[in-house]
């Protein structure tokens, strides 16, 4: 029943389990839905970390590379951005090694972003990522325009 009820009706699952959970009924369990959920949970947090990197990392760099251009939007972005990582790590702290594991990663990512929504040529933008972890979440940190 647990399993077709997950299937149906997904929000009347988590109440059964929660339930079933605070009252010791373990045996009654939908185990391997329930397993899938907590992983997920995890893997959300994840992609959100390496999704925001990706906008941040963006933003610094047009910020950096196209200084003349700069807009109040791009602030915002960063902070915007920043603020959403600072809440995912005080959440998740055992997070912060994956944050600082997936820079080069995602920093491939934004490089290409970056050039295709400024127009500049990706050789514009260092090969490797010019910005460090610090930097990077930094709520004070906003790149200088000495490319």
């Amino acid at each position: 029943m647990n399993t077709t009820l997950y299937e149906t009706d997904f929000n009347l699952w988590i109440e059964q389990t929660v339930n079933q959970l605070k009252n010791g009924q373990i045996q009654d369990l939908d185990i391997e839905n329930l397993i899938e959920e907590v992983q997920s949970m995890g893997s959300n947090d994840k992609r959100e970390i390496k999704s925001r990197l990706i906008v941040l990392i963006m933003h610094l760099l047009k910020y950096k590379y196209q200084p003349k251009k700069k807009t109040k939007s791009w602030t915002s972005t960063i902070i915007t951005q920043r603020n959403e990582l600072e809440l995912v790590l005080e959440n998740s702290p055992s997070l912060n090694p994956f944050l600082k594991e997936n820079i080069s990663e995602c920093y491939q990512k934004a490089r290409k972003n970056a050039a295709r929504e400024t127009k500049l040529p990706l050789t514009t933008f260092p090969l490797e990522c010019p910005f460090t972890s610090e930097q990077i979440i930094d709520s004070d940190y906003f790149p200088d325009t000495n490319a």
